[in-house]
């Protein structure tokens, strides 16, 4: 079954609230999940990133991790693919590992360079910036 629905967000606490929402309610779920998280620079992702994971919890400081690739904090992975050009780059990292233990929460920001190897569960986030502080966030899972 696949859904799907958008929300407009006019600053980001705003959008960092919708994103501790969906963490919420991912926990309240059968185990893990994987978030797509895609946009152009500036789009509002690693904002809803961090709201994502004070969500889940998580005390500490988050920051994209574009020159590091991924972070940890518990069971939560933050990647950022910004900087990697193929497939087989992300699979030597282990991505395909993280994806597949069911207890991992994993947010990939720029999931589109490694699209051939996100799984099928996976939770969309297309982020699209409308004015100055306004984004819209379009939500989709099969």
């Amino acid at each position: 079954m696949l859904s799907q629905f958008s929300v407009i967000t006019k600053s980001a606490s705003e959008t960092k609230k919708i994103a501790e929402n969906l963490a919420k309610e991912i926990l309240t779920g059968e185990g893990g999940a994987v978030l797509g998280l895609k946009g152009n620079l500036g789009g509002g992702k690693t904002t809803f990133v961090q709201g994502f994971a004070k969500g889940l919890g998580i005390k500490e400081k988050i920051l994209s991790p574009t020159f590091n690739i991924f972070k940890k904090y518990k069971n939560f992975y933050h990647i950022d693919c910004y900087r990697i050009k193929r497939e087989k780059e992300a699979i030597d990292l282990g991505f395909q590992e993280i994806f597949s233990n069911p207890e991992n929460i994993v947010a990939v920001e720029w999931p589109e360079n490694i699209k051939k190897i996100m799984p099928e569960r996976t939770i969309w986030l297309t982020f699209k910036v409308i004015g100055e502080d306004k984004r819209k966030i379009t939500i989709k899972q099969s």
